[in-house]
């Protein structure tokens, strides 16, 4: 795998059009990416679930939905929705499209075989004579959608099926495949199995499997040997809980992340969302710009792929401006050793948050230190921190040492003070829900991210 070497970084259908996505709206989307986000790193548009279903609609799946599909029970798009596919085939004009901007494209697929290509008994590719009735797993299903059954990995007409889906998926171009119902229970061997059928495919995929609940770091050999992004949550929306809840997940997960093989905390939830989605109506995130800086940082500092899931085009200048601040990109693809340093209840009878401390170190030997201090209480709160705190007690004292705030890219005026530590302390104000991000440097090695 060549182009993951660092956390993928871009735009995925589900939250703002759920399962009802067109044609014309992806490409609205790359485009907007290709003049606007590009630059900044962001690089990848995902079509996400049921692009098959010509009977799609917003807040649920279809039951007994009518999937497209070919000779062999391969899942193609809906020719009335997207219209290059009219053709026979599929997404290759698509994305060539997004090709042409500069970008990758990346599509959804459901674990296992549609329920329509067993009831009709399809011809698998290759010389053993099955049929798609022989391979299927009918006690394997997905529990919120029921288009498909698993796939029976002992029987040898299962892999044939697979490799057979993901050739065409490479055939069409495809750069990037999210595969979901795979990690909630574990699915080890159709993990194997795609990872498998990618690498005979002969094309530079990244296999991103979801969703997380509930994962654990004991699955690492098999995630790392077959996968390059694997979800630790479950689908993440626009409310304060859950961006809490990947605290935790996050802290845990950081210390495995290394290149090619990304713990990934789920998309972004920011900007126009819920068009014609899954869950809410239209509306823009509803965390507040403080929460939605702490969702970013605390997914950079972690390394967590990024994936925007507001509609680009119809989205707030103010969210874009938060998706391209430098920092954002640079320190995700340079960032080292990105770690939770501390995490403590305030102590405050009348605030019941804590404050946590992440840092990273830059990737350039330079010696700079990225800080994020969050504060997950209700109030406005001044934490002091010492030096030693952040950066070790031997590095600490190799100062000076100059602060410049990450998001705002201005640099701090004498914010380190030398009382109550004997080699220095900072004082940030944090905002309820909020972080401050900053960068520790030597005045004259600083990085310009």
């Amino acid at each position: 795998m060549t182009w993951a070497r660092t956390p993928p970084m871009g735009w995925n259908s589900w939250d703002c059009y759920g399962t009802t996505v067109t044609e014309a709206e992806v490409l609205a989307n790359a485009r907007f990416m290709a003049e606007h986000l590009a630059p900044s790193g962001w690089d990848t548009v995902v079509v996400d679930i049921d692009w098959s279903d010509p009977d799609a609609r917003p807040h649920g799946y279809v039951e007994d939905a009518r999937l497209v599909l070919d000779a062999h029970g391969y899942p193609q798009p809906a020719p009335g929705r997207f219209p290059s596919a009219a053709d026979g085939t599929g997404f290759t004009a698509l994305a060539a499209q997004v090709h042409a901007l500069g970008l990758r494209f990346g599509v959804h697929v459901l674990r296992g075989v549609p329920r329509r290509a067993v009831a009709a008994a399809l011809p698998v590719p290759g010389d053993g004579g099955w049929t798609t009735a022989d391979l299927a797993d009918p006690t394997s299903t997905c529990p919120w959608n029921g288009h498909m059954v698993g796939l029976d990995h002992t029987h040898p007409g299962a892999q044939d099926w697979l490799d057979g889906l993901v050739a065409q998926l490479a055939s069409w171009g495809v750069d990037l495949v999210k595969v979901d119902d795979m990690l909630a229970p574990f699915h080890a061997d159709a993990v194997a199995a795609w990872g498998t059928a990618i690498a005979r495919s002969g094309r530079d995929i990244v296999l991103s499997l979801s969703p997380g609940t509930r994962l654990s770091t004991e699955h690492l050999p098999v995630l790392r040997e077959h996968a390059q992004m694997w979800r630790v949550c479950d689908d993440l929306w626009d409310r304060w809980e859950d961006v809490h809840a990947n605290f935790a997940r996050l802290a845990r997960w950081a210390p495995h992340q290394r290149p090619g093989g990304w713990a990934d905390a789920d998309m972004l939830p920011l900007g126009r969302i819920g068009i014609r989605a899954e869950r809410g109506e239209d509306r823009s995130s509803r965390l507040t710009p403080d929460e939605q800086r702490t969702l970013l940082t605390l997914w950079v500092m972690a390394r967590s792929p990024l994936m925007m899931g507001g509609d680009l085009p119809t989205s707030d200048p103010a969210t874009i401006a938060l998706l391209t601040t430098p920092a954002v990109g640079h320190v995700l693809r340079t960032g080292t050793d990105g770690r939770e340093l501390l995490r403590e209840p305030a102590g405050d009878e009348h605030d019941s948050g804590e404050v946590v401390v992440w840092a990273a170190r830059a990737g350039d030997g330079s010696g700079s230190v990225y800080v994020a201090v969050f504060w997950t209480g209700a109030h406005p709160r001044t934490e002091r921190l010492p030096l030693t705190a952040l950066l070790g007690d031997a590095d600490a004292g190799r100062g000076p040492w100059a602060v410049r705030d990450l998001w705002s890219g201005a640099d701090l005026p004498d914010p380190v003070v030398t009382t109550h530590e004997p080699l220095g302390s900072i004082d940030l104000d944090v905002p309820p829900h909020g972080v401050r991000w900053v960068e520790l440097h030597h005045p004259h090695h600083r990085q310009e991210p």
